[in-house]
């Protein structure tokens, strides 16, 4: 193998059962990075398993493990893993073995001879499922028609990160789905590599295809975000003064029906069905916008994560 940097190396690896999946994955990885500087931070998202036994019972120093205090979400708990780690390139993956660690030197390679901030992996003959599959590509087609990002597959987990990017990245909710457009927000260099794509080893998929409705939210959110953070009432107030205007209109119509016809308006519930059904479409919207940038507000403004740690080991209990 070539070592292509000396750079210390960060491996974030969420978990959430995944007991029957750990230990194999831990030996992949040493058996991938033979010759590099690394450490592998295992994220537990409150498993129900044995998962955190079975990382303790590898008795590894160059594991460390996240216990988080209750189960938040991929999400937050690549962001505790973010925050924690302390490499030069941060690696990010899944913990069912989907994920081939073998990838991550070639990613390395062209993130030290490219100068990309960011390499994420395009899963070759991908060995999902339909209830997977559907998401991802509403996913990939949703970021290319409304962004400027030709990101083949936004659902990749293997990527490489530069430290400094990484650390910028503000995960809330489930934008995990999104990490390579928040990372594009940020002003990475992105590089889109082929990796290879591995059948589950064991263990239970935790998506379905309720996925596809908080793709689609987390979509409009980010574009909000992208577009409009710093004008939103180049938004809101367009949209406010098409509703006036439409709104008056079907009022002058309802007049004029009303008066030089002599038409009975009050037999006319769906006009009065429609506007309600749109302005209550808006307001839900709207607040669930307004929420989110006070969420945002609520943790960035003082300094706070959206997660508490209940507990961080090296190796086989060692605190860290």
């Amino acid at each position: 193998m070539n070592i292509v940097t000396d750079a210390f190396l960060s491996i974030v690896v969420p978990l959430y059962n995944e007991e029957e999946n750990v230990a194999l994955l831990t030996e992949k990885i040493h058996e991938s990075l033979a010759g590099y500087n690394y450490q592998i931070i295992y994220v537990d998202d409150f498993s129900r398993d044995h998962t955190c036994k079975v990382i303790k019972d590898l008795d590894d120093e160059i594991i460390h493990l996240i216990e988080l205090k209750k189960n938040y979400g991929q999400s937050l708990a690549l962001a505790a893993g973010i925050d924690y780690a302390q490499g030069d390139y941060i690696i990010t993956m899944d913990g069912d073995l989907q994920n081939d660690p073998s990838d991550i030197p070639t990613m390395l390679e062209f993130a030290e001879e490219g100068h990309y901030d960011l390499i994420t992996g395009i899963r070759q003959k991908r060995k999902d499922s339909l209830v997977k599959k559907i998401p991802s590509k509403i996913a990939n087609f949703l970021v290319r028609r409304a962004t400027k990002l030709d990101i083949k597959d936004n659902g990749c987990a293997l990527k490489v990160f530069t430290k400094d990017i990484a650390k910028g990245l503000n995960l809330y909710g489930e934008m995990h789905r999104f990490i390579t457009l928040l990372a594009f927000l940020e002003g990475a260099q992105i590089k889109q590599v082929p990796v290879k794509h591995h059948a589950r080893h064991a263990g239970k998929s935790k998506y379905g295809l309720e996925r596809v409705f908080k793709v689609v939210a987390d979509m409009m959110l980010l574009l909000f975000i992208r577009k409009y953070f710093q004008r939103p009432i180049h938004l809101f107030g367009i949209f406010g003064v098409l509703l006036i205007i439409v709104g008056i209109l079907m009022e002058m119509y309802l007049l004029v029906i009303k008066f030089a016809f002599g038409e009975d308006i009050g037999t006319r519930p769906l006009l009065i069905f429609g506007m309600m059904f749109i302005l209550a479409g808006i307001q839900l919207f709207t607040i669930g916008i307004v929420m989110e940038l006070l969420i945002r507000t609520y943790y960035e403004s003082q300094a706070k994560r959206p997660y508490r740690i209940k507990k961080i080991t090296i190796g086989d209990g060692q605190p860290a």
